[in-house]
């Protein structure tokens, strides 16, 4: 049984797609139009998988076109805010930049091959965007590690929060004084305004690249929202130094 069908939700192109098995006279009315595209429909059912394929397709790509044009207008804030943390080469040619969170099991499992390319990779830049929205804990990991700035321990208290399972209130501040920061301290730098910039900017980058997920990357001129195995990150970081050479 075909369900009813409101034609009026496909894009025009998709609906000419509907039409291409019988032409459309130009005197024809919008509802004998609507009756052939039913009919074409009725013998062809298989033209709707085809119009909701095309239709589909026209969406990733203004997506990606938007996506690409949001890092041109955000590069510079994407890449070299001095409120972001960086890891590595702080002066590499090439710069990842990941959306990310503390509870996120994607995140989690892209640790090793970002480790893996700061050891093998002298010239990679790799920046942290805190982007916590899965939880209360999310958000608490993420003002932890931001605050650890301010110690200078960072870079182990990520990974260390990175190695556990999931993350709240509690477990946070047992890792930090694990790392052996200043808990106390930490509290107080955790209400910092440039961890409240931070995650602000985090938010309206996400929302200007249409990152609704984590993790989501940038690498060189690559956009990508969703995990990615090294090879792929070895790929697009070779595309970047190609580019520039």
């Amino acid at each position: 049984m075909l369900l009813p069908i409101k034609l009026s939700l496909f894009a025009p192109t998709a609906l000419m797609a509907l039409l291409a098995v019988q032409p459309v006279k130009a005197e024809m009315t919008s509802e004998e139009v609507k009756k052939l595209a039913l009919e074409a429909i009725m013998e062809n059912p298989q033209i709707i998988m085809d119009a909701v394929a095309l239709l589909r397709e026209q969406e990733a790509a203004e997506t990606e076109a938007a996506q690409a044009q949001a890092m041109l207008d955000n590069k510079e804030l994407l890449t070299q805010d001095a409120n972001a943390p960086v890891l590595g080469n702080p002066d590499g040619d090439v710069t990842i930049v990941e959306f990310f969170d503390y509870n996120c099991g994607y995140c989690k499992r892209a640790v090793p091959a970002l480790q893996a390319l700061l050891d093998e990779d002298p010239n990679i830049r790799l920046v942290y965007r805190e982007f916590p929205i899965l939880s209360e804990g999310s958000v608490v990991a993420a003002r932890a590690s931001l605050a650890a700035r301010k110690q200078g321990k960072y870079d182990d208290f990520h990974w260390a929060l990175m190695a556990a399972r999931s993350l709240d209130q509690a477990s946070v501040m047992q890792i930090a004084e694990q790392v052996g920061l200043d808990v106390e301290q930490l509290a107080v730098d955790m209400q910092a305004d440039e961890i409240d910039e931070h995650l602000a900017t985090s938010r309206e980058l996400a929302a200007a690249m249409q990152f609704s997920g984590t993790p989501s990357f940038v690498i060189g001129d690559s956009i990508v929202p969703g995990f990615v195995p090294k090879e792929a990150m070895e790929e697009m970081i070779a595309e970047a130094r190609a580019a520039t050479q």
